[in-house]
């Protein structure tokens, strides 16, 4: 985000109009209070957690309860399993699409365009060549890589566990599903609407796309031309399209009128955008109340890490909420953070039960202390678990 780029023409929904329609969407869902069952849509006036009424964005129930890479607690994460579980568990989004591309220019669905740790690629001995070490965002990285592959190639592929350690009942499923291109999630999202009789939403990431666009291989335009197809394109689409690059985001809101969400990481961290053009700003910068009224003028959400919104002490202990709620929320900004996990490992230390890698820690202690600070959903790797959380959060 080193020069703020312009906003669209107005021969469309340009980025004030729609940043109005989603600001009155986080002041009502940071306002509310009570409500029945979890994701149950209600009128436009309903409370906190009820759907609001209206089309887009409104019409979530808020907290909004993500599938992060699908129902990834329990398959392997950015496969159609992992997909159709989140929505039988009750997601209300899913988090269908890390994407990056192949060398032939397809859209694929995997956490990094590093997929040595995500399939079995390494026990295809016809790929043993294709292994090499590549310099990603800053960082010397050694494997396989999407863009080596032609989607053909990748389809011989298949799925396995990222972190066996934590999740050794999810290697279970290693190799039963391949790898899903964007235009079959945006097929299978039809399907599924169909099929449930509602609405069905995803929530892709582009991913490193300074990294890809140096290769020749822009995400932005891909991603577009994929949603004009399908009809997604639109303010009102069921379509989330998010980055941890502010300028990846920014080129979004010149091409698609969906809503944008901007990642943020550590508050010490630089998006690797910012690196390239030699922006000095740090995350740190952005969650001023400068840097989100920035990022306001061009998005319509703030993707935090959940440590921006509730710091740690020194032995992984949650400390006092920062002002980033308010203040994202005083710009008209929703905030959807990442991410909760069932198991100790990812649960702030005065949370954990115990110090086996795969038991489950007082989540929904954790879940009440997140909810109370007024975001306006979260990520999650067991939707159900959220879900019930809700629950307990809206009915107090």
């Amino acid at each position: 985000m080193g020069t703020q780029e312009s906003q669209k023409s107005n021969s469309r929904t340009g980025g004030t109009g729609r940043r109005a329609f989603l600001g009155a969407a986080a002041v009502l869902g940071a306002a509310g209070t009570g409500l029945g069952l979890a994701g149950t849509a209600r009128a436009a006036d309903a409370p906190l957690g009820a759907g609001r009424g209206g089309r887009g964005l409104k019409s979530l129930p808020v907290p909004t309860i993500i599938g992060h890479r699908g129902a990834s607690g329990y398959r392997p994460e950015h496969t159609f399993g992992s997909y159709q579980l989140a929505l039988d568990l009750g997601a209300d989004i899913v988090e269908a699409g890390d994407l990056v591309p192949t060398k032939d220019g397809h859209l694929v669905c995997r956490h990094e365009p590093e997929i040595g740790g995500t399939t079995d690629v390494a026990s295809h001995p016809e790929f043993a060549d294709r292994r090499t070490t590549k310099v990603l965002d800053g960082v010397s990285t050694t494997g396989w890589f999407t863009e080596d592959f032609t989607l053909a190639e990748l389809k011989t592929l298949r799925a396995t566990e990222r972190i066996p350690a934590n999740r050794p009942h999810n290697t279970l499923y290693d190799g039963r599903w391949e790898i899903p291109t964007f235009e079959e999630v945006l097929k299978w999202q039809d399907e599924q609407t169909r099929k449930r009789g509602k609405q069905v939403w995803i929530y892709p990431e582009l991913k490193h796309p300074t990294y890809f666009r140096k290769l020749g291989l822009g995400l932005e335009e891909r991603v577009a031309k994929l949603l004009r197809k399908y009809g997604k394109d639109g303010r009102n689409a069921p379509v989330i399209l998010q980055s941890f690059e502010p300028t990846s985001i920014q080129r979004l809101n010149k091409l698609v009128d969906n809503p944008l969400v901007v990642l943020l990481s550590g508050a010490t961290t630089r998006p690797w955008d910012f690196v390239e053009t030699g922006d000095p700003r740090t995350v740190a910068d952005l969650v001023t109340r400068k840097g989100l009224r920035e990022i306001a003028g061009y998005a319509q959400g703030i993707g935090p890490t959940l440590d921006l919104v509730i710091p740690k002490d020194a032995s992984g202990n949650l400390t006092t909420p920062t002002t980033l709620v308010k203040d994202a929320h005083a710009v008209g900004l929703i905030l959807h953070p990442y991410t909760m996990r069932n198991e100790n490992p990812f649960l702030p230390a005065n949370f954990r039960k115990g110090t086996d890698a795969d038991a489950y820690g007082d989540v929904f202690g954790a879940y009440r202390t997140y909810f109370a600070t007024g975001i306006d959903g979260v990520f999650t790797d067991q939707p159900d678990t959220g879900l019930l959380a809700r629950e307990d959060h809206v009915n107090g």
